[in-house]
């Protein structure tokens, strides 16, 4: 994995649905654990014991002030499911968990923008086209410096950040932001709303009117029919080769990656799922397909995740598809959530996919076919240096 894809943070939509809206490897299970006897880890009373026993000591000489028990209890969970090493089976606090479930409903409010830290630590802005965060003067490549006045620190997980700016839809946030042909950092007021990201977009492009050009942003229920149609009617304008961009697309329902597949490959195998209690699942595509040899770039980066990748792994390893741009996020596991007594929530990995050549995605990502990294100069000039290559690629083939 890259550099630049070790540096950056988990992709989150400031104010679009986020990623577990659609369930993409993440699964509500507040029913029965179903976990085999012979198949637990026993702790005996004795052996927890130890656990006591050293926070006795703790509790009877430490210098400064304990914390509560709660957080003593929540620690310890954390400190065990850190023993696991997977960075998806994670504690969630109750509050926390609540506002995920928030975020679950598939709606809140915020400004319409993309974040991520760059290669230098930096927080960038994506303005969303057609939202608030647009209309307010946030720039493609933006520096967020600070949320309401309160600095953005350099340890704030992505997550953190999202919550800074997230809030009640109609209510005022002011961000300071340093835009890239900047010095000086400017305050910028953007009026939260309920953000519902477009799924697709696609027209034929000026460059090249033979080229139709799809963007997918997410993975919901209609995304299937919506990308459909989309080729259909580029077909019917002429278009005979074909742009699918993945790029900051988090994923979505799992079906709807199967869905799109299906339009460019006939019968051939989309992914391998792996799991404790069934073993080895092949899910196909159906025998008929829509596209089946135009040729076809798929554009991906470091927020193509989830059920993206799983598009892009497909599309590449069966050679439908050349990909261009940098490397996935590797995000390719299935997450359960249970929700505990007190309102906190336990989110165990419990199945990863594999694409066609086998290739775990999970932490792992996708390797593009033509790489292309995204330089300061083209933010700048407003250019799509990843866009214009692949145009460049179907025309002549290299």
């Amino acid at each position: 994995m890259s550099h630049r894809m070790r540096n950056i943070a988990t992709v989150f939509m400031v104010v679009m649905m986020a990623v577990a809206a659609f369930a993409a490897g993440f699964l509500a299970n507040d029913f029965a654990r179903g976990v085999r006897a012979e198949d637990r880890t026993t702790v005996s009373a004795e052996e927890f014991g130890v656990f006591w026993e050293a926070w006795d000591r703790v509790q009877e000489t430490f210098i400064d002030e304990l914390p509560a028990s709660n957080e003593v209890v929540y620690g310890a969970i954390r400190g065990s499911l850190r023993e696991l090493n997977d960075p998806y089976t994670v504690f969630i606090e109750p509050v926390a968990r609540e506002q995920e479930r928030v975020r679950l409903q598939g709606t809140f409010g915020g400004i319409g923008a993309n974040v991520f830290r760059d290669e230098n630590g930096n927080v960038v802005l994506e303005p969303i086209a057609g939202n608030p965060a647009e209309a307010a003067g946030v720039l493609s490549g933006d520096i967020l410096i600070a949320v309401d006045g309160e600095p953005v620190s350099a340890d704030a997980t992505v997550e953190q950040i999202v919550q800074m700016v997230r809030g009640e839809v109609g209510t005022p946030v002011v961000i300071t932001v340093l835009h890239p042909d900047s010095a000086e950092s400017v305050d910028l007021e953007v009026i939260r709303a309920v953000i519902l990201l477009p799924s697709v977009d696609y027209r034929l492009l000026e460059a090249d009117p033979t080229v139709g050009y799809v963007q997918l942003a997410r993975f919901s229920a209609e995304s299937g029919t919506e990308v459909g149609a989309a080729l259909t009617d580029l077909m019917a304008l002429g278009a005979d080769k074909f742009i699918l961009d993945l790029r900051y697309n988090g994923g979505g329902l799992l079906d709807a990656s199967v869905a799109v597949v299906d339009h460019f490959l006939a019968d051939q195998p989309v992914y391998y799922q792996l799991t404790r209690a069934s073993g080895e699942q092949t899910v196909r595509t159906n025998a008929e397909t829509l596209v089946p040899d135009a040729p076809l770039v798929v554009l991906v980066n470091e927020g193509t995740a989830s059920s993206s990748e799983i598009v892009a792994g497909a599309l590449q390893d069966l050679g439908r598809a050349t990909l261009i741009g940098s490397q996935t996020f590797g995000k390719g596991s299935v997450q359960l959530v249970y929700d505990l007594s007190d309102g906190s929530s336990v989110h165990v990995t419990s199945a990863r996919w594999f694409t066609p050549d086998r290739q775990q995605i999970d932490q792992n990502g996708l390797t593009p076919d033509i790489e292309v990294d995204l330089t300061q100069e083209a933010i700048d000039a407003g250019r799509d240096d990843t866009l214009a290559r692949a145009v460049a690629f179907l025309q002549n083939g290299q």
